[in-house]
């Protein structure tokens, strides 16, 4: 018996061809509207209409709230013990891994696949700023 596992989708890799959704295509999967991060931001609402946008091609349930409990009731609500998701530079994800698997029963798991490159060089790109890692990376990106 294969143990059962869900996705945790988040607004750093909206892509349905990422790695979790190519290591367990069948699996259920979920993003969360971080309503913390919403309020501390001040997230445009032109944003949260592109990501909303993009979520909608995506195979997932859309929840909202605390991003740590909502992952965690999903995967017991799918009784998963592997959790599967993209990394992300964010310190906030990192805080959020953690909390997901210090709440998780005992024996799960939370799998930080990383995706390929977009483009050669991305790392050393400032990413404080949409317009300047565009800036620096367009021409490679749209080869």
């Amino acid at each position: 018996m294969s143990e059962s596992t869900i996705i945790w989708v988040h607004g750093d890799n909206l892509n349905p061809h990422s790695a979790p959704f190519q290591t367990a295509p069948d699996a259920p999967a979920i993003f969360v509207w971080d309503d913390a991060l919403l309020e501390e931001w001040r997230i445009s609402l032109k944003r949260i209409v592109f990501i909303y946008e993009c979520l909608l091609e995506l195979p997932i349930i859309i929840r909202r709230g605390d991003v740590a409990e909502e992952v965690v009731q999903f995967a017991r609500e799918h009784e998963a013990r592997r959790i599967l998701t993209s990394e992300s530079p964010s310190p906030r994800h990192q805080f959020l891994c953690q909390t997901i698997i210090k709440h998780m029963p005992k024996g799960s798991r939370l799998e930080v696949l990383r995706e390929p490159a977009f483009v050669d060089g991305a790392e050393k790109v400032d990413l404080k700023r949409f317009s300047r890692y565009w800036n620096a990376v367009k021409k490679q990106a749209m080869r």
